[in-house]
């Protein structure tokens, strides 16, 4: 009997996304990573192999307010990556949410970010 194992089931799913999701440096990918502690976002040109920016929890505004990946979390993450995004004049991208459900931390993330002027 085989044994259900929920990260090889992501990795899968994340699998089959990236066959059809792919980055250009008109339309870059945004690539959402989630632990149970922090949140890892990047914006990515893959025809060119560039990461163009990146944001995480792991930064100093983060530490102090939030503890773990959760919504609130999430929603102050997407707002931060959007304004740099503006910044770099970056306003459409493919949201790629990395085999996860879209919903929770990352339905909160992907709403923050179209708040904030990203278009997906």
């Amino acid at each position: 009997m085989a044994r259900f194992n929920r990260a090889a089931e992501r990795i899968k799913r994340h699998k089959r996304i990236r066959k059809k999701v792919s980055g250009t440096n008109a339309r870059p990918r945004l690539c959402i990573a989630k632990t149970l502690r922090h949140l890892y976002a990047q914006i990515i040109d893959d025809e060119a192999r560039v990461t163009v920016l990146q944001a995480s929890t792991l930064e100093p505004g983060f530490r102090d307010e939030h503890r773990g990946a959760n919504i609130a979390t999430a929603e102050k993450l997407g707002a931060v990556l959007a304004e740099r995004a503006k910044e770099q004049g970056v306003e459409t991208v493919v949201f790629d949410r990395g085999g996860h459900m879209y919903h929770g931390v990352i339905k909160a993330f992907a709403d923050a970010c179209r708040k904030g002027g990203l278009q997906f």
